[in-house]
């Protein structure tokens, strides 16, 4: 084998390579004769935040509707490894057995594209926001982080009438649900406003708690698509303490798909970057800021000769 040169002359491996969390492998996803997403592959690193932008259009809900069971791609693999390391030939064995979980000494390895969505929520513990505030207006605010853990609840009932009547077991988990509500609620600075309608707080407020519901689901992984979106400055700044909070605090990964990059750049490990449902680059902020292709993309750079253009341009910049 050929000496691969001195140690310092190496670069190490980035954490989405050397531990990732979730493995996308020829992701290809067709409505009718349109291609939303062709054969794309990227990693998602355990405990890092990395983030899937593109111009409009550029597939990248459509990746998150695949992840998250919303659509089944109509070819590809996401593989999600709950603990540990998921070697590439438990991800083979468990192809071949047809099944979408198996556990392994090193942890559970799942197949999201073989599961539906709730299982993919309950069992691969992935959760996710939505462009549009999914909240129960009506409902507290406290109430809305309480519904979220609704299953524990059922479980501690005994999915009967138990939880009716004061069940000890009950009790203790309703306690534990309301605990822990209270925890996000003071985590996000809303735990003067707990018992206000939800629909009464403030846009980047009503952010906040919707990404501390999906947090009281305890998931590995946090898909949160496009959380800036409507934000002042200041209100942003506060997303950004959330998510890095969630990824330091908790060890909860989180893939997100943003338009703001002051966001991105501040707060991703890991940016993948699609254009026409195809991945045009990959790596960290650093690497992909400055990639001709991806300001091509965004400048809706089309022609070989603009984007050598680009290209120059940059060159002499930077020099």
């Amino acid at each position: 084998m050929a000496d691969p040169g001195p140690a310092a002359d190496r670069q190490p491996l980035q954490r989405w390579t050397r531990d990732p969390l979730l493995v996308v492998e020829h992701l290809t996803m067709r409505f009718g004769g349109l291609v939303a997403v062709n054969d794309l592959s990227f990693q998602v690193g355990r405990g890092d935040i990395t983030a899937l932008i593109g111009p409009n259009g550029a597939g990248k809900t459509t990746v998150f509707n695949c992840v998250t069971g919303f659509y089944k791609p109509s070819q590809g693999r996401l593989a999600l490894a709950r603990e540990g390391r998921a070697l590439p030939q438990d991800v083979a064995a468990l192809t071949r057995t047809g099944r979408a979980h198996q556990r392994f000494p090193d942890g559970d390895l799942y197949l999201l594209e073989r599961m539906r969505d709730f299982e993919i929520t309950r069992h691969a513990r992935v959760a996710r926001t939505f462009q549009n505030i999914r909240l129960f207006p009506g409902m507290t605010v406290l109430e809305n982080l309480i519904v979220a853990q609704h299953n524990a609840l059922m479980r501690a009932s005994g999915m009967s009438f138990l939880g009716l009547i004061g069940w000890p077991a009950y009790r203790a988990r309703e306690k534990e649900a309301i605990d822990k509500a209270a925890s996000w609620l003071e985590r996000i600075g809303l735990i003067d406003r707990a018992d206000d309608p939800a629909g009464a707080l403030p846009y980047g407020a009503q952010r906040r708690l919707e990404i501390a519901r999906a947090m009281c689901t305890d998931p590995v992984l946090l898909c949160l698509d496009e959380p800036a979106a409507g934000l002042n400055p200041r209100e942003s700044a506060e997303l950004n303490v959330l998510l890095r909070l969630i990824r330091d605090r908790e060890g909860t990964s989180i893939l997100l798909i943003e338009h703001d990059m002051s966001v991105v750049m501040q707060i991703s490990d890991h940016v993948v970057v699609l254009d026409y449902g195809t991945r045009i680059a990959d790596g960290t902020p650093e690497e992909v800021r400055n990639d001709p292709r991806v300001i091509g993309a965004y400048l809706g750079v089309e022609d070989e000769e603009e984007l050598i253009q680009v290209e120059a341009e940059i060159a002499e910049v930077s020099s």
